[in-house]
């Protein structure tokens, strides 16, 4: 077979931007790092890199997210692609962007002063390199309408949580109070969690109880007909 029609076309390099996001003390961060290399060494960046000629896009993430963040199974979903001509002063690049949500307790501080990165916080965002403010901007839209209509957000918790750190969570991520009784009856009325027998004491003096998400009785939920929604 001829190969003539891709060998007189244009070859682009093609780029998997990560924009990982970590939920600590009632704040949504985002994972920076120092760019290394010219053009705009130094600056604040997003995770990211080439895909090789044998991985496939998610591959080209799921090889990021572990490089910067050792940990794996986490939970990744793509955003967009961005290819304006210009985006990149250093070559022609394509890049595709994802997000990624990590459990931060688990997050080895050593890496951070191996890539030279920073978890900051989502409201005190630096000017970021190329288009990657556009990037986690749209990364943020998705984000609030997917822990709107699935059940996403537990994916930040490490098994357990407490109705007052989910609630502060979807506070954080909508940028918005909710009302604590509509919120715990909504949860409530779904039926898709676990109450523990064992209390979070470190931040309440009663201590609150833990529970967990129950991927079984979510699935009875949906098989029911019924939707997910906070």
């Amino acid at each position: 077979m001829s190969t003539s029609y891709y060998q007189n076309n244009d070859h682009f390099l093609i780029a998997a931007d990560c924009i990982i996001f970590g939920f600590r003390k009632k704040e949504l961060h985002l994972l920076l790092t120092r760019r290394p290399v010219e053009p705009l060494k130094n600056e604040w960046s997003l995770m990211g890199g080439f895909m090789e000629e044998n991985e496939s896009l998610t591959q080209a993430a799921e090889k990021i997210l572990y490089r910067y963040t050792q940990q794996e199974g986490i939970y990744m979903e793509q955003v967009g692609a961005y290819g304006e001509p210009d985006r990149d002063s250093g070559a022609r690049v394509i890049s595709v962007a994802f997000y990624a949500l990590v459990k931060m307790e688990n997050f080895n501080t050593s890496l951070a002063q191996k890539f030279d990165a920073r978890w900051i916080n989502i409201n005190e965002l630096p000017e970021l390199v190329f288009d990657h403010n556009r990037m986690v901007n749209d990364a943020l839209t998705l984000l609030r309408y997917k822990v709107s209509t699935e059940p996403i957000i537990f994916n930040f918790f490490d098994g357990k949580f407490t109705l007052t750190s989910l609630q502060d969570l979807y506070e954080t991520i909508y940028q918005m109070p909710l009302d604590k009784r509509n919120f715990r009856k909504k949860l409530a009325s779904m039926n898709i969690l676990d109450k523990l027998t064992i209390k979070d004491k470190e931040n309440s003096r009663r201590g609150a109880y833990y529970y967990t998400f129950n991927p079984e009785k979510y699935g009875a939920f949906l098989k029911a007909g019924n939707r997910f929604s906070i």
